[in-house]
């Protein structure tokens, strides 16, 4: 892999945890989100896994514009990565008790189909 390769999907996977993080960030100083020692619920959850998918896709997207050669497969593994990434964090808060058992595997299922449609628009885009 070439330094661009790599270069391509670090900035996906930067993208995509800083302005998560920034998200989930407003949301708790504007009071959407309870205190983050507090658990949230389905609805709530719910609300993070949806702007998650968009940021994802978005990541998706910047890793395949990116990529130097063959964008979709650097998408792809931007969700590989994310996978892990996400399996790792369901694996260490699961008995946290912060909020539902679905959303950390709902962030696992969708860390692959978000950034393979993310890379797929970017393909479009470049025509």
């Amino acid at each position: 892999m070439t330094f661009r390769s790599v270069g391509a999907v670090v900035a996906g996977f930067v993208a995509v945890a800083v302005v998560s993080t920034l998200v989930d960030v407003v949301l708790h100083a504007a009071g959407v989100y309870p205190p983050w020692s507090e658990p949230i619920g389905d609805g709530l959850s719910l609300l993070a896994t949806a702007y998650r998918v968009v940021i994802t896709i978005a990541g998706g997207y910047l890793t395949a514009r990116l990529a130097p050669n063959r964008p979709l497969a650097h998408a792809v593994a931007l969700g590989l990565i994310g996978i892990v990434g996400a399996a790792a964090g369901a694996a260490a808060t699961w008995n946290l008790q912060l909020g539902p058992h679905w959303y950390p595997l709902a962030l696992v299922a969708t860390a692959l189909p978000c950034t393979w449609i993310g890379g797929r628009s970017a393909l479009r885009g470049a025509h």
